[in-house]
């Protein structure tokens, strides 16, 4: 340490205090001095040469991994169809199911001719997914549904009520609401 009075070290004076000069401690500069390596490192791996992925591409498919897998071990769970709601082959597959198919009774936009509007807020099942797909597997005999799967197959019968997912809340202009209001 130098001595108080030191004019050399002292840079400024106000109201009788004193600043001093002094020299940063030898592990804030060690420090100071890492993280500036790290940073021109990490530059260069994740952005310049791209030998590794980002930390959140990284974690996205790590995500997508492991919903691919829980939709690989039940293909029928909320989850999944949600999932598969997102792929544009499913819901090309399902509009055309839907268009050869459903379209008699609910119209080809799904608003409704002699079955229900499968457009608008009001729905006389559950309009979750997993009753969706029960509904379009197993049918209404009571209100004139058909099972549709024995005569699809699983698959189209999926893809069919992955369609009419998408059809919820669109409002357009069709039968008359049926059921309760469902937000």
């Amino acid at each position: 340490m130098s001595a108080p009075d030191d004019p050399k070290r002292v840079v400024h004076v106000y109201d009788d205090i004193e600043e001093e000069d002094n020299r940063l401690p030898n592990w804030w500069l060690f420090i100071l001095y890492a993280t500036i390596v790290f940073a021109f490192g990490y530059w260069f791996v994740f952005h310049t040469a791209k030998l590794r992925p980002l930390p959140g591409e990284a974690y996205r498919a790590e995500v997508d991994a492991l919903v691919a897998a829980r939709i690989a071990a039940n293909p029928t769970s909320t989850e999944a169809l949600l999932a598969m709601s997102r792929d544009p082959k499913v819901l090309a597959a399902g509009a055309e199911v839907f268009r050869t198919t459903c379209s008699a009774c609910h119209g080809p936009e799904g608003a409704g001719t002699i079955g229900p509007n499968l457009t608008d807020r009001n729905w006389i099942h559950p309009p979750d997914a997993a009753s969706i797909l029960k509904l379009v597997r197993e049918g209404n005999p009571s209100k004139g549904m058909p099972a549709w799967e024995p005569i699809l197959g699983p698959e189209r019968a999926r893809n069919a009520a992955i369609y009419v997912l998408t059809l919820k809340g669109r409002g357009l202009p069709g039968k008359a609401p049926q059921g309760d209001i469902v937000e």
